[in-house]
């Protein structure tokens, strides 16, 4: 198997992205298990920022690595928490602790519509100077009661009018068929094939 290292330590998208790239024969490890540490995410776009990640663990490990920078931009907050979705509540912030945060925040608004993006980079070392790039977008509302079990971040929060649900509320399986990381990461590995030869 190919290995490619993930910019990442965050479990759920570890989980999300070995079960879509497993079928390519695409072994991915988290950057914390060689010894990586996380790279710093000082930028404005998400594109900056995973760019940023992909060749800093290029740059620590010598392997291809695909970071992602994703997060929920909500109308009525004009693009936030954007860039600080995972830091939402501030540094070192927890899941809970940004969504109550977002809930707060939209509180005096009537417009609870949102959407997730997902920015995947991958590049075949830190000085690639051909980084292939996909984003997908995922609309939805946000809603103040959390339902579901499933997913991370925001996902209880998520609400999908078309399926009258939460993200949190879906199988794993069918959030990766229809989510921004699941889309994005489809859009990758096409590219990954085409452009790398990865197949």
């Amino acid at each position: 198997m190919r290995r490619l290292v993930l910019a990442s330590d965050n479990r759920g998208k570890l989980r999300e992205f070995a079960a879509l790239l497993a079928p390519l024969g695409i072994e991915v490890v988290p950057q914390g298990g060689l010894g990586v540490e996380p790279a710093q995410e000082p930028h404005a776009t998400f594109v900056e920022n995973a760019l940023a990640k992909a060749r800093h663990a290029a740059a620590s490990t010598g392997l291809p690595a695909l970071a992602d920078d994703s997060g929920l931009c909500c109308v009525a907050l004009d693009g936030a928490p954007g860039v600080r979705s995972a830091r939402f509540a501030g540094d070192g912030a927890g899941d809970s602790a940004n969504n109550a945060a977002l809930v707060r925040a939209l509180q005096p608004f009537d417009d609870r519509r949102g959407h997730y993006i997902c920015v995947l980079v991958a590049v075949r070392k830190a000085t690639d100077p051909e980084p292939l790039i996909a984003e997908a977008r995922w609309p939805g509302e946000v809603v103040e009661a959390p339902r579901g079990s499933h997913g991370f971040g925001y996902d209880p929060h998520f609400w999908l009018p078309e399926r009258g649900c939460t993200a949190a509320e879906l199988a794993p399986e069918a959030k990766n068929r229809i989510s921004h990381r699941g889309r994005a990461m489809r859009k990758m590995a096409r590219r990954l094939a085409a452009d790398w030869g990865w197949r």
